[in-house]
């Protein structure tokens, strides 16, 4: 049985082996997916199909002889780093979506099914057959990873899309007529993990923050709107045990189902209740909680209308309360580096886009809280340093693809050093603001 400290690739080739499956084809969004099964044990994956990925680890292709088709988006940020990533792989297929935009919230799937679907059937159908799994049970779950199993021929593992709403459901059907498609879910993969892995790094500390300001006493209640996998909200029912009514909303399915898998895996379903919705049209009624906040949810749509939302729910006397991401305050990334790479590497712009038009994630936060009527506006921008584990390698690599030539050679060296001494650390910023709703 896989221990629960065991790596993604060792519960992957385990599932493999559960369904008698000597290699397939893979599918996926996040690096974190792919990339430790691709760098390890790449011959079990046939070829891999990326869609509208949150970046490209080109490290680990160039070394690999992996037939790879991508699928992005042509607009913002995500379709300029997949373009810039891409021309380092001559050897890759791009199918590019006109006229898109696709931050880890978009919904590719069902908004450009038919072209996604015939690209990935023509990509697999060109190199060959691979063997079909021969297991009768179609649902399941193998070292902690849930498995859905639909359709048959070549295998088709389809690992989550990042924030999508529908994740790969629109194109299930199609799929399954060509493949033996096999859905992944769980902790361990896509952005539920991605998510996870945050809630243990010190981003948590900015929530505290944010929890603090709210003030709670026994029998008040919280909303979170756009809750994910729960990490907050169970963070929130640890402390409370039943002492506050807890809520949590969120308009994607799949990271309620999640949520709720999380939930009862830590004994804590029994003080939250999880509900769908949108956060710019919540389905509660006017002043039905004593506390709603919102954490790094603000950016992905119209952030006035969901701060009204937010308002129009809260009791009058109750707290609201956001967390957003930053494109406007420098990060901290604490190495001996030379000005102009200092400079370059702390810059606010660097890879801080995927904002929605209309969203926020910038000190317009705190001229929103005053605008939407809130008393007593709390402001505070906030930094979370990591000095170690997931989060700080993500935010390396991501640095680490934007350097070239003598700025590489430097990044690594000052690494090195940094680590040596047990110095190396990356802070993220945040803006964070809490306020009181009016009475009468």
């Amino acid at each position: 049985m896989t221990e629960a400290h065991a790596t993604l690739p060792v519960r992957i080739i385990e599932l493999l082996k559960h369904l008698g499956l000597e290699r397939a084809h893979f599918a996926a969004c996040m690096p974190r997916d792919w990339e430790g099964l691709a760098a390890t044990h790449a011959e079990l994956i046939a070829s891999l199909t990326l869609i509208c990925p949150m970046g490209i680890n080109v490290h680990v292709l160039q070394s690999r002889s992996l037939p790879l088709l991508c699928v992005s988006g042509d607009r913002g940020r995500p379709g300029k780093e997949t373009e810039r990533e891409l021309a380092k792989l001559p050897g890759a297929r791009a199918l590019v979506l006109r006229d898109y935009f696709s931050p880890p919230w978009a919904d590719p799937i069902l908004h450009r099914r038919d072209e996604i679907g015939t690209a990935i059937i023509e990509f697999i159908s060109q190199l060959g057959a691979e063997a079909s799994p021969a297991i009768a049970e179609p649902n399941g779950e193998i070292a902690e990873i849930t498995y859905r199993i639909r359709g048959a021929g070549a295998p088709l593992i389809l690992l989550p899309l990042a924030l999508s709403p529908s994740q790969w459901e629109p194109l299930i059907e199609q799929l399954s007529r060509h493949c033996c498609t096999i859905t992944l879910g769980g902790a361990h993969v896509g952005m539920v993990a991605h998510l996870e892995t945050r809630a243990q790094s010190s981003y948590m500390r900015v929530i505290d923050q944010l929890i603090n300001e709210l003030n709670l006493t026994p029998g008040q209640s919280v909303l979170e709107v756009g809750c994910g996998p729960g990490a907050i909200v169970r963070r929130l029912a640890m402390r409370t045990q039943g002492r506050n009514k807890i809520v949590g909303v969120d308009v994607n399915q799949y990271l309620l189902r999640e949520a709720a898998a999380l939930a009862r895996r830590d004994k804590l379903d029994r003080f939250i209740e999880f509900q769908t919705g949108d956060a710019e049209q919540l389905p509660f009624r006017n002043d039905q909680f004593d506390a709603t906040i919102s954490c790094t949810v603000m950016e992905e749509g119209d952030a006035d209308r969901m701060l009204a939302e937010f308002v129009r729910v809260t009791k009058p006397g109750g707290k609201i309360g956001a967390v957003v991401r930053s494109t406007d305050l420098p990060r901290w990334v604490n190495l001996p580096l030379s000005a102009a790479l200092k400079q370059k590497v702390d810059a606010a712009g660097l890879f801080g886009g995927n904002v929605n038009d209309g969203g926020c994630a910038d000190a317009s936060l705190y001229r929103r809280f005053n605008r939407a009527g809130l008393a007593d506006v709390t402001m505070t921008p906030q930094w979370a340093p990591h000095k170690n584990g997931e989060r700080l390698q993500y935010l390396h690599d991501r640095i680490l693809a934007l350097l070239n030539g003598d700025e590489l050679f430097q990044w690594q060296d000052a690494v090195r050093k940094a680590q040596t001494d047990e110095t190396f650390f990356i802070a993220e910023p945040f803006h964070c603001a809490v306020g009181t709703k009016r009475k009468g």
